[in-house]
């Protein structure tokens, strides 16, 4: 850190610029969330357990890939696994925000942390990296889209209830819509091609032999560690080039 730069602080006027900045995204991200309070009626969530799940979680994919495994009994173990699979990335995305989360205490770095997702951290790190030193932005920005997230998910759930048959009005495509629409917004380009294609695969293969929902836990962590295999050799030849 430049010796001149002024010290990272954590203020409310930091938080509310950061959710004032992010309410276009933010009204953006409740279309997923109305998605996902329809399906989570389709599956017999309660209103209380469908704010709960959105409150608590606050993970879009990782909210409707539950709901897609969702079955009696439920698997839980399964579950987990699925959202630590596909929310690993959030690791090193934060890591990234160190020069602003590093100097704040364990109660605003963690508490911000929670409110990580790919819109709100995009946001931050173009202000950080434009020179900002309120890290209250960062926890701003989140609360922006878990409140836009957390409202419309119960109003998906309230409202839907009210609606006819889901596969009258086409709305049992939902969840496969949501997760294409989702999917788009995570293609980096060419280098995904290959783990994409292997959890194409091997989803389609697990879904023939095996039961239930399963091909997408199998897919997902077909493609995930192909993807990490990937990237450390992508990351391992750079650092042999750059050192030699």
């Amino acid at each position: 850190m430049n010796p001149i730069d002024p010290p990272i602080r954590f203020t409310l006027d930091g938080v509310v610029r950061g959710y004032v900045k992010t309410l276009p995204v933010a009204a953006g991200v409740a279309v997923f969330g109305l998605a996902y309070g329809l399906l989570a009626g389709q599956h017999g969530l309660s209103l209380t357990e469908t704010g709960l799940m959105s409150a608590l979680v606050f993970a879009g994919s990782s909210q409707m890939l539950a709901l897609q495994l969702w079955d009696d009994p439920l698997p839980v173990a399964g579950i987990v696994l699925a959202a630590v699979i596909i929310n690993f990335r959030y690791l090193i995305m934060t890591a990234a925000l160190k020069p602003w989360l590093g100097p704040l205490g364990r109660v605003a770095s963690y508490g911000s942390v929670f409110f990580t997702a790919d819109e709100n951290w995009a946001i931050s790190i173009a202000e950080m990296r434009a020179g900002g030193r309120d890290a209250g932005f960062f926890a701003g920005s989140g609360l922006a889209l878990w409140s836009f997230w957390l409202v419309s998910g119960l109003a998906g759930r309230l409202f839907g209830s009210a609606l006819p048959a889901p596969e009258r009005l086409g709305l049992d495509f939902i969840g496969t819509a949501v997760f294409t629409a989702l999917a788009g917004r995570m293609w980096r380009g060419r280098r995904d091609l290959w783990p994409w294609l292997a959890a194409g695969v091997a989803a389609l293969l697990s879904s023939i032999a095996l039961p239930g929902a399963w091909y997408l836990l199998i897919g997902g962590l077909t493609g995930s560690l192909l993807g990490v295999w990937q990237d450390t050799r992508r990351a391992t030849r750079e650092g042999l080039s750059h050192g030699a």
